[in-house]
């Protein structure tokens, strides 16, 4: 696997990160893109509102965090196949990524974070003069 600026937290079965003592925490799954100039994460977090997003970074590690509220907590299900749960995942981030622009946003529960390379580790088009 090529190095590109990101590590992922490796866990075992549907549930990780710390312990909660309210429900499950799982992981979200998590598409990642390579553009020319940043790293795309994508992750899939349905149920989770804006304001439950708890995303930081700090020496070298991405941190997602979110809480998810129950979808309907005055029903009695006959089979509930959608669990419930709040949402963990950690990335290790490399020197190759510029933290100070980071960025994300939610949509459709879907949270869109983007991890801008730094300049210096940018492509660039060389100029060839004739003499």
């Amino acid at each position: 696997m090529k190095n590109n600026g990101l590590q992922q937290e490796q866990k075992q079965g549907t549930a990780a990160g710390p312990e909660a003592t309210r429900n499950l925490t799982y992981t979200p799954r998590v598409d990642i893109l390579e553009r020319e100039d940043e790293l795309v994460l994508l992750a899939d977090m349905p149920g989770v509102k804006q304001e439950n997003v708890d995303l930081h970074f700090e020496k070298g590690e991405l941190v997602l965090n979110c809480r998810c509220a129950p979808r309907h907590p005055d029903v009695n299900y006959l089979v509930e196949e959608y669990g419930i749960g709040d949402f963990y995942r950690a990335f290790t981030i490399s020197e190759q990524i510029d933290p100070e622009k980071i960025s994300a946003s939610l949509s459709g529960g879907v949270l869109t974070i983007h991890l801008p390379k730094r300049e210096a580790l940018k492509p660039r088009k060389i100029t060839v003069k004739g003499g």
